[in-house]
């Protein structure tokens, strides 16, 4: 029994270390302040959340029409690859 829930302890806390490693900006990303102002140029207002996550940028913000939106964008370019309003 003990050996068990040792193991799936390990088993945690390997896959926790490996998320918490995946999702880091490569070396030749563009940082994440010129990625902001990258987006407010394709016409977001305010950017609330931004992140690394699966080789791109991806986080919400607000447009000049007031709505929300999800979006993800190019790691090197900042340009908006996907987008959809956030209901």
């Amino acid at each position: 029994m003990k050996s068990k829930l040792l193991a799936s302890l390990f088993a945690c806390s390997v896959l926790a270390s490996t998320a918490a490693l995946a999702d880091q900006p490569g070396a030749d990303w563009m940082p994440m302040n010129d990625v902001k102002s990258k987006l407010m140029e394709q016409g977001y207002t305010s950017i609330t959340k931004i992140e690394a996550d699966d080789g791109q940028w991806e986080g919400e913000g607000m447009k000049k029409d007031g709505m929300k939106y999800d979006f993800h964008a190019d790691a090197k370019t900042g340009k908006i690859t996907k987008e959809k309003m956030d209901m």
